[in-house]
């Protein structure tokens, strides 16, 4: 499985492809395996995402999740200011940051 992440251009924030649009939450991301290179060069030319790129996922308990460890921290957010981090609609999300 594949994801496409970048961050948006006007507010700096990481986000995940959907599908249709870019989201903050991994949760809502889709894989892109076919179609990786066509969607970011097509999305990085609407000028609405900055340098977008494909990471390895894999589905854990019905969502996706980042295999690699820079990937996860890029999806919830710091992992030494925990008030800082982003609270996904899954709660135990969380629990496979490390």
């Amino acid at each position: 499985m594949r994801l496409l992440t970048g961050n948006d251009l006007k507010t700096g924030a990481v986000v995940w492809w959907t599908g249709v649009d870019w989201s903050i939450h991994v949760e809502d991301a889709v894989n892109v395996a076919a179609n990786e290179d066509e969607i970011a060069r097509r999305e990085e030319a609407t000028r609405r995402v900055n340098a977008p790129y494909a990471i390895d996922a894999e589905m854990r308990n019905g969502h996706p999740r980042p295999l690699h460890i820079k990937d996860r921290v890029r999806a919830l957010g710091p992992t030494v200011r925990p008030d800082l981090t982003l609270k996904p609609a899954e709660p135990d999300i969380g629990n496979w940051v490390i």
